[in-house]
């Protein structure tokens, strides 16, 4: 594999209970790039994240993350959940929620360094929540949360950011800061594969698109893959260009 591939895919296909519920994946994402991926629910988007985090085995094709099998990078790869997978009530800070993040490099048994703590409180400040610190993680709104979840990843200091929806239930503010934090990393040279539903944010945060229903549609740079034929064939229904770009997808019947 080129070195220069933070992630290459050819011709993936996975099975659950040994029904294929993914298949024909085939695209690279180099450092620095962001690919989105694309597709209603149940296309396969989560599916190909967990086979990146190396959770579950391809049964055709091959899955090359960082230049090695997927369970081999896993140090190097951090995963930013939906906020709301993580329960509110839990008695943990902000800083330590962030903190955590550190642990796959210093160990689970051994105590954070002053090094370690200054890692996690840069993080912090580089998605504006510093202030926040000592607060419980639970009280904060889903954004915030959401923010957090991405400086725990920041404080992980990994090379490849896997995100789960992470524009879900965000005010515009916190969506137009979270696209600027990813923008820095990109520039950093870290890659990025995101899954989401928001086509508009996926056009500002996004290079590159890989559009899914159970196969891949498409995949490659977004401007090319992300198309209103492509989303028709995707969703299954009526893809109307409107003004300033944008598309939208119609249900059939209407």
């Amino acid at each position: 594999m080129s070195p220069l591939s933070a992630l290459r895919i050819d011709d993936l296909a996975v099975a659950f209970d040994d029904e294929i519920v993914l298949d024909g994946v085939t695209g690279t994402v180099a450092p620095g790039e962001s690919l989105a991926l694309i597709g209603p629910n149940g296309a396969g988007k989560s599916t190909l994240i967990r086979a990146i985090l190396g959770l579950v085995e391809p049964v055709r094709g091959s899955l090359t993350v960082l230049g090695v099998a997927p369970a081999e990078a896993r140090l190097d790869v951090a995963y930013v959940p939906q906020s709301d997978v993580l329960d509110s009530e839990f008695p943990i800070s902000v800083a330590q929620v962030v903190l955590m993040g550190r642990y796959r490099r210093i160990g689970w048994l051994r105590r954070p360094q002053s090094s370690d703590r200054a890692t996690a409180m840069a993080a912090l400040e580089q998605v504006g929540l510093a202030s926040r610190a000592s607060d419980r993680f639970g009280v904060l709104s889903g954004g915030q949360r959401q923010r957090v979840l991405i400086a725990r990843a920041i404080a992980q200091q990994a090379k490849l950011l896997l995100l789960d929806e992470p524009f879900n239930g965000v005010d515009s503010t916190t969506q137009e800061l979270i696209v600027e934090v990813l923008a820095q990393l990109r520039a950093d040279g870290v890659a990025i594969v995101m899954a989401t539903h928001d086509l508009s944010v996926a056009h500002l945060a996004c290079s590159d698109a890989c559009l899914l229903n159970r196969h891949q549609i498409a995949f490659g740079p977004i401007v090319d893959a992300l198309t209103a034929e492509t989303l028709q064939v995707t969703y299954g229904g009526h893809a109307v260009e409107l003004a300033g770009g944008s598309t939208i997808v119609l249900p059939h019947g209407h």
